[in-house]
């Protein structure tokens, strides 16, 4: 039910900075900017218009007070769904841990973690 890797999440200190790097040094362009308001900020990069996959900055200070125990260290995988309900059934009925359904900007989200409690997020995009 998962049909593709479509973003990876990179954790840093300094968003602009993250985005400057990636854009000035490496050629990848911003694909979006967004503020939930609610001090929550990523921005979105690729390395070429239309690319299946992007990378998402996210400032890691923040991520760390939402999500304490989180491995900011690597980044994370966002994986892409067109069903997202029944993904969540099927991993919840398998024992699998797995996070509440969340609505963002961008569509609907949840997280899951493996045996090695490594978390991986799915979102189904709107």
């Amino acid at each position: 039910m998962i049909s593709k890797v479509g973003q990876i999440m990179l954790y840093v200190n300094n968003q602009d900075a993250a985005r400057d790097f990636w854009t000035e040094k490496v050629g990848f362009h911003v694909v979006s900017e967004e503020d939930n308001g609610q001090g929550m900020r990523w921005i979105e990069i690729a390395p070429a218009k239309g690319a299946d996959t992007t990378i998402i900055l996210h400032n890691k200070a923040f991520v760390e007070k939402m999500s304490p125990g989180l491995n900011l260290g690597t980044p994370s995988l966002m994986f892409f769904s067109d069903h997202l309900d029944q993904l969540h059934s099927d991993l919840s009925n398998k024992q699998i841990t797995v996070g509440p359904l969340v609505e963002m900007p961008s569509g609907r989200v949840f997280n899951f973690a493996d045996h090695e409690e490594n978390y991986f997020a799915v979102m189904e995009k709107k």
